[in-house]
């Protein structure tokens, strides 16, 4: 059971910060990688929130495997994104004001795998043919970079 779920026990449903990481994972085309989120079911970016004791590096690592079954050799932080357009309501009425740390995978490597009963789908998509129905934060996100997400070097090691 994670850090969140334990503070649930207590407080509910009621808003909480909730610090962690989001993964942009940049193929050769220069198209992103969406997870299609088996509790949403729209479009969103691989990552998730801190555990204790982690630090931001190991929850972008950890959440990037669980994710997709991809390993990076490395992060490199683009930014942090807080704020009322990060705040978010699940499905299940849980409520959170998210503290992003955006993190672009370098030297990717390993076979997209769904791994953790999170997403529904994988899948790589330019900036011309994105989903219709991305999550609100992964939107907010999109729209804060511009022209920038789009412009992010090749990532991938080749593994052939």
């Amino acid at each position: 059971m994670g850090y969140i779920s334990e503070i649930r026990k207590f407080i509910g449903s009621r808003p909480i910060i909730s610090v962690g990481a989001t993964i942009l994972v940049v193929n050769e085309k220069r198209e992103i990688l969406f997870q299609h989120r088996s509790d949403t079911l729209d479009w969103g970016l691989p990552g998730g929130s801190m555990e204790l004791s982690e630090t931001l590096d190991e929850v972008a690592s950890r959440e990037l495997k669980e994710e997709t079954g991809l390993v990076a050799d490395r992060f490199e932080l683009i930014g942090v994104f807080s704020g009322p357009r990060y705040y978010f309501r699940y499905p299940n009425g849980d409520e959170t004001y998210s503290v992003i740390n955006l993190y672009r995978a370098i030297d990717v490597s390993g076979k997209l795998e769904m791994n953790d009963g999170e997403s529904i789908n994988l899948e790589y998509f330019s900036k011309d043919n994105l989903p219709d129905n991305i999550e609100k934060r992964a939107k907010a996100l999109i729209e804060s970079l511009g022209d920038k997400l789009w412009n992010l070097h090749n990532s991938f090691v080749d593994n052939s």
